[in-house]
């Protein structure tokens, strides 16, 4: 139950940040959409580092059977591996609505948000079995930090959609399912804490490199591109800050 509080809040902090179409026009300007790409870049390469690739490190460096490095390289390649088949599925598809750049960036956050619910479920789980030497304080300190991650990240998946043409509800339903994956990971990983804990470092590196090859294939290019990538530059370091 306190899982699923927990995990609870940082959904509906994926809401709020998808919400955030409505306070805006449907047309986005260039320095504007630069700044937005920029911001969800430097977010997204955070979060891969401390939330999915550090992690799934030092788990793998307490539990002393492999090398601390493998399962984390072997969850990045991966990733990166299955997304840039998506990317290669949505680009024969063409005349899709949705551009393969926005359908590639809704993969990534859904991916990435599986096993951020995860963590945050064995978190839980270890905490209330009194073991992994962490207490529900702390891991109520990680729901937090996921949530306030989440709340661009609903943005990141909603806002490009509107600028596609596609209405704000139907965007904001997007933005939100993103997140919604999130519950249901941390409820069927609490039930099953013991089973799923091994291979949560291979989850939580698999989920990084699928959101860096979406930075570095996407996001990066299109903020870079027009007169003023200085813009998405800067933003970046803001959201990686």
């Amino acid at each position: 139950m306190l899982a699923w509080l927990g995990t609870s809040f940082t959904f509906l902090m994926t809401a709020l940040g998808a919400a955030t179409v409505f306070f805006f026009a449907r047309a986005v300007c260039e320095r504007a959409q630069g700044a937005l790409l920029g911001f969800a870049a430097g977010v997204m390469t955070a979060a891969s580092v401390w939330s999915l690739i550090l992690p799934a490190i030092e788990q793998t460096a307490a539990e002393g059977r492999l090398p601390p490095f493998l399962p984390a390289a072997a969850g990045i390649v991966l990733g990166a591996l299955l997304l840039a088949l998506l990317d290669e599925f949505t680009r024969q598809r063409g005349g899709e609505r949705v551009t393969h750049s926005d359908f590639l960036l809704l993969s990534a956050i859904t991916l990435h948000n599986i096993p951020e619910g995860m963590a945050v479920g064995v978190v839980y789980a270890g905490a209330a079995m009194g073991n992994m030497g962490v207490s529900i304080t702390g891991a109520f300190a990680l729901s937090i930090g996921i949530a306030i991650q989440n709340f661009p990240e609903g943005a990141i998946v909603s806002m490009p959609l509107v600028g596609e043409g596609m209405s704000k509800k139907k965007a904001f339903l997007y933005g939100t399912l993103s997140g919604a994956v999130e519950p249901v990971g941390v409820f069927l990983t609490a039930l099953l804490a013991v089973q799923v804990t091994p291979l949560l470092p291979y989850f939580l590196a698999f989920a990084a490199g699928a959101m860096l090859y979406v930075v570095v294939e996407e996001l990066i290019p299109e903020m870079s591109a027009g007169e003023h990538s200085n813009i998405g530059t800067i933003f970046f370091a803001v959201g990686f800050t």
